[in-house]
């Protein structure tokens, strides 16, 4: 069973936060998104553009199954992942830490390029609508939720630590 479970929209630092954490608590680290991106050898905009958003989110449901079930260190999930019906249940037993982050942090750190396919066509009114959309569900299934605002990954990674018993 992971140790900590990251959620949270594009751009709240989940990969970043999560790779920083995994190092503070000495235990792997695995971002669903690209466990997904490595079984099909290929981008997750090539699967959107490729096969569809749907057959996205049946591969995405498949990783974060699995990940929950056998990861034992931080597993960060893809901002969609948790919205998802049969998901959300899987989420209830773990820690799970909502990361949440304003337009102005997140577009500075992704930038709302083309990479992110929900964002590919007005990518801040785009965010601010998934962010409107899925913020109940981050909230529903966080044990518990951190503000990434004007923080460095290290400090998130920091704070996240001491509240799942690690070092900080």
């Amino acid at each position: 069973m992971p140790r900590a479970v990251l959620v949270g929209p594009p751009g709240s630092g989940k990969t970043t936060t999560g790779r920083a954490l995994a190092a503070l608590l000495g235990v792997p680290f695995h971002d669903t998104d690209e466990g997904v991106e490595a079984a099909q050898g290929r981008s997750i905009g090539d699967i959107f553009v490729e096969d569809g958003e749907s057959t996205f989110r049946d591969l995405e449901r498949a990783e974060v199954a699995r990940a929950l079930a056998e990861e034992d260190g931080v597993v960060a999930l893809g901002g969609g992942a948790p919205v998802d019906p049969l998901t959300e249940p899987l989420l209830a037993d773990h820690v799970v830490v909502f990361l949440d982050v304003g337009i102005a942090d997140a577009s500075k750190r992704v930038g709302f390029d083309r990479s992110r396919p929900l964002l590919a066509v007005n990518p801040r009114a785009s965010w601010v609508r998934l962010m409107n959309a899925r913020r109940p569900v981050y909230e529903r299934v966080a044990t518990h939720v951190v503000d990434t605002a004007g923080r460095t990954p290290d400090e998130v990674a920091a704070e996240v630590a001491g509240l799942v018993g690690g070092r900080a």
